[in-house]
């Protein structure tokens, strides 16, 4: 059988470039060699795609992933045609992006890949976009009767117009919500921009954080909570794994807890709930999933809130970290499903939605035009 030639997409235009690259050596050194050739591609924080022709063998000799930014290994896409480097079509048979956060997991590559006629793993453009955008999925799922952390938002013109009073703002969320108040980027990953306001002035402070990283943010009210982790895998149909619990020892699973900071948070695969929740969380993950258009895999994050023991929906992730410490293929593989099989899993699924596509009509004559 002839191997795949699977191109691994990393780095990127970023605030999570670094955890792509950790996530991408992780998919490398896990991927079947006997089933798939690997070409990889580094995307510098640019934005520019490079060939890397020695990434597979630094991650084989425990190395890790670096991006050699060589003008002459320039990648590009041909619409229709696939992706080229040096004047020829290189041999990718499908793509795996493995990048978190803008220009990435948002829609953006997908779109690209869509383009270039290529398959891909992870979910489509529209399940990307959503599911990278905070406060749309969280109306989609408050739209479908499901328990939703609730949140409010404030664009940059709106924040920058001369009209506009942040103390009077931040005054209309405190009679809302009440302190403390998450602010995070609507439109960011791996807690990146996020933090946690006791008072005005931590407020203030943190939107001018949060809009370095997006032109639009959210508010959140702070819910004491266990927080509650689902893998959901599937295109049309999906299937929930065993959740797992986050256990933070920062104040909350900020960027530094979830990548620095070895001890930055316990993960407790199964998470310590009764058997009633695990099939709750994991039916409502499905569904989650689902309703916002969510294709290939996904990472659904819950809360527990500690008070009411209310189970309720905060977040999701299209393409979840891959690192040797990331919940999802823990998560997984506590399900029955090994990370190098959960890898040949998605890349059928990718195929399978790529095959469907194709099957599609594109043109109103009665003959599809053969040029």
């Amino acid at each position: 059988m002839d191997k795949k030639n699977i191109c691994i997409l990393y780095g990127g235009k970023s605030g999570e470039h670094e955890v792509s690259m950790l996530s991408a050596a992780s998919v490398i050194s896990h991927l079947d060699r006997g089933l798939y050739e690997i070409t990889a591609v580094g995307i510098s924080k640019a934005g520019r795609w490079y060939l890397q022709p020695e990434a597979t063998a630094d991650v084989d000799a425990g190395r890790g992933l670096s991006i050699t930014a060589d003008e002459d290994l320039l990648v590009y896409i041909a619409p229709g045609a696939g992706l080229f480097c040096e004047g020829r079509r290189l041999d990718a048979d499908f793509v795996f992006p493995v990048l978190h956060g803008t220009f990435g997991e948002d829609g953006t590559v997908q779109g690209l890949l869509e383009l270039a006629d290529l398959p891909y793993a992870g979910s489509g453009v529209s399940g990307s976009s959503i599911g990278m955008d905070k406060e749309i999925i969280k109306k989609i799922w408050i739209a479908a009767g499901l328990d939703t952390v609730p949140c409010r938002s404030l664009n940059v013109d709106l924040y920058s117009s001369s009209e506009f009073s942040l103390t009077d703002f931040a005054s209309g969320l405190e009679n809302e919500y009440g302190y403390p108040l998450f602010i995070k980027p609507a439109r960011a990953g791996s807690s990146v921009g996020i933090s946690k306001a006791d008072d005005y002035a931590e407020f203030a402070e943190a939107v001018t954080k949060a809009f370095k990283f997006d032109s639009r943010i959210i508010f959140e009210p702070a819910v004491d909570a266990r927080e509650i982790e689902c893998s959901v895998i599937g295109n049309f149909t999906a299937e929930a794994y065993l959740p797992g619990e986050i256990a933070p020892t920062h104040e909350f699973y900020d960027y530094e807890a979830k990548y620095i900071d070895e001890n930055g948070a316990a993960l407790i695969i199964p998470a310590d709930i009764p058997e009633e929740l695990i099939e709750r969380v994991k039916k409502t993950a499905v569904r989650a999933y689902l309703e916002a258009g969510i294709e290939g895999m996904a990472r659904v994050d819950f809360f527990i809130d500690r008070k009411s023991g209310k189970l309720l929906l905060n977040e999701v992730n299209t393409i979840p970290g891959f690192t040797s410490i990331s919940m999802f293929s823990k998560m997984c593989e506590a399900g029955g499903l090994p990370y190098s099989n959960m890898l040949d899993k998605l890349i059928t699924l990718g195929e399978e939605r790529f095959n469907s596509r194709n099957k599609l009509s594109f043109t109103l004559a009665e003959e599809a035009e053969t040029v």
